[in-house]
């Protein structure tokens, strides 16, 4: 992984920084488990770049909804009245812009079409882009399921280590022996706790992302849901007009 090669080409094995980020150890402990690189801090690095890249994928996703409300695919001009006879050039436009994963803002617009022209009944379309936009949070939320597993997993992963360190740091105690290591012992109590101080530190920068890509993500959908209601649903006209 880059990332730790780069810490482990610019920090010398042994120094704090080396011992803290990486556990990279000059001399590691008699019967120390973890042998560089394969070590708890690496390990939580890793989890926390896999969160990253989910993060990268959802925040592209948010920023390519936003970007529809941006494209005019309905009438925005004040004036302006819907009837049957408009609506088949409009869901033309976004039919193909929408799927399951992504395009809130076409998939709220060509539903609301087809219902309309199934019950020309405003309240019902209505009713229909509630539920849409119900069914869309829900769908946002399941997505950042596997993220909130890694923000739980990262800190796990470092009181594992924690547990480990503070193990190996009592079985070097000797109680038949009148003199106790006592360096190497507390030299081994602080390094098993690095491991829970960079997950708690790297879990809370995934919390944070997490929070404010889904936020955006969320905010999409509402704004799409408004879009959609401002300029398609409140122009409807189920009827001729009568001049």
């Amino acid at each position: 992984m880059l990332f730790i090669g780069i810490l482990t080409l610019a920090l010398p094995a042994g120094s704090p920084a080396a011992i803290l980020l990486l556990d990279h150890q000059a001399n590691p402990p008699p019967g120390y488990p973890f042998v560089y690189p394969f070590t708890v801090q690496n390990l939580t690095h890793l989890i926390l770049f896999i969160g990253l890249g989910e993060v990268f994928c959802r925040w592209r996703s948010a920023v390519h909804e936003h970007a529809m409300l941006d494209e005019g695919l309905l009438p925005q001009a004040y004036e302006v009245v819907l009837q049957s006879h408009d609506l088949p050039a409009i869901r033309a436009r976004v039919a193909n812009r929408h799927d399951g994963e992504q395009g809130f803002l076409p998939g709220l617009v060509d539903l609301c079409i087809l219902q309309f022209q199934a019950s020309r009944s405003v309240d019902q379309t209505v009713s229909v882009l509630n539920s849409s936009l119900e069914l869309m949070a829900h769908r946002v939320d399941l997505r950042y399921s596997l993220l909130r597993y890694l923000v739980w997993l990262i800190p796990t992963v470092g009181f594992i280590g924690t547990v480990i360190g503070i193990a190996l740091a009592l079985a070097m105690i000797d109680p038949t022996a009148e003199t106790q290591p006592l360096g190497e012992i507390a030299r081994a109590l602080g390094v098993s706790f690095y491991t829970t101080l960079v997950a708690l530190v790297e879990s809370a920068i995934l919390v944070l992302l997490l929070h404010l890509v889904q936020a955006r993500e969320e905010l999409a959908i509402n704004q799409a849901g408004h879009y959609t209601l401002v300029n398609l649903i409140n122009r409807l006209y189920p009827g001729p007009l009568k001049l």
